[in-house]
Order: structure tokens, then sequence, then C-alpha cells
């Protein structure tokens, strides 16, 4: 029975995908995406761009509030092999991307099996803690970069004044 929730779960991803592919393309926004090699796991990240536009990102959502990272499309983290975010396991396949703003500077990175209209609490997978640095200059369209450093891979996510990072590891 767990195994049809989770076969489930992997179609209507595959369905948010494919539509937010289709919406995005005709709102002009630039798509994303970002890969590396972390430890034997090939990972990839791919997102919608926005640009600021005059907007303050630090207006644009309130604490509490998740945030789906990106424009038009689910931001997607895809991976060949098991990772652990903080202790949780998050198993090889293709999974969303969101952020919580906790309170003014305190955000942390969730990975869900469903994307932020269907979310609910149940579909969160991991939930680490993000660091948070201060810019010299803002960064009019967001960037997602995908790194590894010792052994562990940063997801580093800059817009306006700020640059949000989080790491994992190799499961």
């Amino acid at each position: 029975m767990q195994s049809r929730g989770i076969v489930s779960r992997s179609i209507n991803l595959a369905v948010v995908v494919a539509v937010g592919a289709l919406i995005a393309a005709g709102h002009g926004n630039d798509q994303g995406k970002t890969q590396a090699a972390v430890g034997k796991a090939n990972v990839s990240i791919e997102y919608g761009r926005p640009t600021l536009k005059g907007r303050d990102v630090t207006k644009l959502i309130q604490p509490g509030q998740m945030w789906r990272i990106g424009a038009d499309i689910a931001t997607v983290i895809e991976s060949d092999a098991d990772l652990d975010f903080g202790g949780a396991r998050v198993p090889k396949g293709k999974h969303v991307l969101l952020a919580r703003l906790i309170a003014p500077g305190q955000w942390s990175l969730v990975v869900s099996s469903e994307s932020i209209n269907h979310y609910q609490p149940s579909a969160k997978l991991a939930e680490v803690p993000m660091e948070v640095q201060q810019l010299s200059a803002p960064v009019e369209e967001l960037t997602i970069n995908l790194s590894s450093e010792g052994g562990q891979g940063i997801i580093a996510i800059s817009w306006g004044t700020q640059k949000l990072s989080a790491a994992f590891r190799p499961a």
C-alpha cells in the first residue's frame, strides 16, 4: 500500500512539473539548471528565474509562510542516489524544494513530495536550517548554485541582497 502512495506522489509530481513547464513558457522568466556530483550522487536542480523588477524580497513573504523558490514552475531537485538532509533520508528521484521564512533573517529549506499548491505537512521529506548571508550588491535574477565541498552538497539561493544556503550529504 505504501508503494502505491509513492507511485501516486511521483505521478503527481511529474504532472506538476510538466504543466509548470508549459505555463513557464508563456510567462517569460528564464529557466535555470545547476548540477553537481556530490560523492557518488549526481544531483541537479531546475527552477524558474524571476527578476526583482524593483521589488523588495523581504516584503514578498511573511514569517511562517512557505516560498516556492523561483517562478512559474516548481523548483525540483533530482538525484540518482538517496540524500541526507539533516538526518532525514530523501529517496533518489525528483522532489520539490521550498523555503520557509521562520522569522526575519531565519530560513529553512524544505524538501517535499508535493508542490506548494498541494503542500501538506505530510508531504515534507526533510527540513534543514539555512545560513543567511547579506550580499554587498543585489542579485536581480534569482540564482541557485549547487556545489560539492568536502563530501557534502551545498545549495545556495541568491536573490535581492540575501544568499541562503543549506547543506546535504549522500545517504
